[in-house]
């Protein structure tokens, strides 16, 4: 597991507005969410019990 080296930018209160990590860190993150969001979508559909259409039959208007 690779080791994060984040920063903080803070308000005059100290309260932490932002993180700044290193840039393929933030790649990363990005495709794990990506994966993430497409397993949930995958759990949702299974989840629906609504029919499949096959995808050569779907009309994108």
């Amino acid at each position: 597991m690779q080791t994060i080296s984040e920063q903080y930018i803070v308000d005059a209160q100290g309260q932490r507005l932002r993180v700044v990590v290193e840039f393929d860190y933030y790649q990363k993150l990005l495709a794990r969410l990506e994966e993430l969001e497409e397993i949930y979508a995958f759990d949702l559909a299974e989840e629906s019990q609504d029919e499949a259409i096959p995808f050569d039959q779907v009309s994108i208007a």
